[in-house]
């Protein structure tokens, strides 16, 4: 079955999203994402001026020999850019030989493993009674994990935090806002927030955090160690992993379980944190890490040392990695949550799927291939609009991680 066209799908149904679209000569078609919030066109590039040029003729289901063409054959490996559009690929490849085959993509994995699963939305307010009755409404919806973010006291804006409750985008301008950050105020503020989620939900949810790479190793250490009387089920990107060795000492004074990896493009990015065991639960997404064939070695290898999958799940990815995610999570022995944020309605009319929610579980469905399409007609009336996330400043205006 050989490839005969490939085309790039810009679309902005209420955000960025960025797809291929695989043609053979049998006359399947399969979809991938390669969505790079904040750097959308770049993968355009890649995609349409180096990637589809070399896809033209080849055998469609050849994917791992595919894989590896992209991967080894630029000789410049890894990065955001190169492992997204290579994920395009390879995602839209395994959605052709589920179609070829006439099974969801989960029975090509190896089948389920499970029946249903867990997802973890969204909680957040600009202040803790708003963010108790945030977690309260997803508790009505039946979420059985939620994740709480609060305003913080002093601080104009704080990641995690907006007006649109369910499609929290922070993506918000033509060049990026400035947000500005305290550490200090932040650490006084968060045990308060998780002591009184606990003291008015009790111990019956998963709660988690997100502390989105803001802090030093040895503060992550001190939070760690102040939320450990309430339970968090993670406390996630505690500090930048550039420096894997960093979690070491994160792990030296806390049990509170460690959370990483949304932003990894490879198994590399996790080598040494999976194998010393410095995290509970690595992150890595199906359109930032490679694909499904990459992001199951890093499940395979992370199986080994008991850590778990959490993978990225927010609306920077669109619905296809969404569909791509819940059959490998399906089939992904060392499961641990998926992530999800709910689209709007105008991305879900653009890209109409498969997968359902019901009662704090997901499930893929059971279309061939990932169950997810797009409506290339529909898709043309929201064109691009640049998009920048934040950038945050210290108080005293240092440059810091947003």
């Amino acid at each position: 079955m050989k490839i005969t066209a490939a085309r790039v799908i810009v679309t902005c149904p209420d955000r960025n999203f960025v797809t291929l679209k695989i043609e053979t000569d049998e006359g399947l078609t399969g979809i991938g994402d390669a969505t790079l919030n904040g750097r959308e066109l770049s993968v355009v590039s890649y995609l349409n001026d180096h990637v589809i040029p070399c896809l033209i003729g080849r055998d469609a289901h050849r994917i791992e020999d595919i894989w590896h063409y992209l991967y080894r054959g630029a000789y410049w490996r890894r990065g955001p850019v190169t492992m997204t559009a290579i994920a395009a690929v390879d995602t839209a490849l395994w959605d052709i030989k589920g179609k070829a085959a006439g099974l969801p993509l989960y029975q090509l994995l190896g089948g389920r493993s499970r029946d249903k699963v867990m997802v973890y939305g969204h909680a957040n307010g600009r202040d803790i009674e708003e963010t108790v009755d945030e977690v309260a409404r997803y508790v009505e919806l039946g979420y059985k994990a939620i994740r709480a973010q609060s305003g913080i006291p002093g601080l104009d804006s704080t990641y995690g935090v907006s007006n649109d409750k369910m499609f929290y985008e922070p993506a918000d301008g033509a060049l990026p806002t400035e947000n500005v950050w305290s550490t200090e105020k932040y650490l006084d503020h968060v045990p308060k927030l998780f002591e009184r989620l606990r003291d008015t939900f009790g111990f019956e949810h998963h709660l988690l955090h997100d502390v989105h790479h803001r802090l030093t190793p040895i503060e992550a250490g001190r939070l760690g160690k102040s939320l450990e009387p309430y339970r968090l089920f993670w406390m996630e990107d505690a500090t930048p992993a550039e420096n894997q060795e960093a979690f070491r000492l994160i792990r030296q004074h806390t049990v509170t379980p460690l959370a990483v990896g949304e932003i990894f493009s490879s198994i590399w990015d996790a080598k040494d944190l999976i194998q010393n065991q410095l995290i509970d639960y690595i992150r890595a997404t199906v359109v930032h890490a490679g694909g499904i064939t990459h992001l199951r070695r890093i499940a395979d290898f992370a199986s080994l040392f008991q850590v778990r999958t959490g993978c990225h799940g927010a609306t920077d990815l669109s619905p296809v990695s969404m569909g791509a995610a819940l059959h490998f999570d399906s089939w992904v022995p060392n499961f641990g949550v998926q992530e999800y944020m709910r689209h709007t309605e105008a991305t879900d009319e653009v890209f109409p799927h498969a997968y359902s929610f019901t009662d704090g579980y997901m499930k893929p469905g059971n279309a061939p291939g990932h169950g997810v399409e797009i409506d290339e007609e529909l898709a043309a009336k929201y064109p691009y609009k640049p998009s920048y996330l934040p950038v945050n400043r210290l108080e005293d205006g240092t440059l810091w991680h947003w």
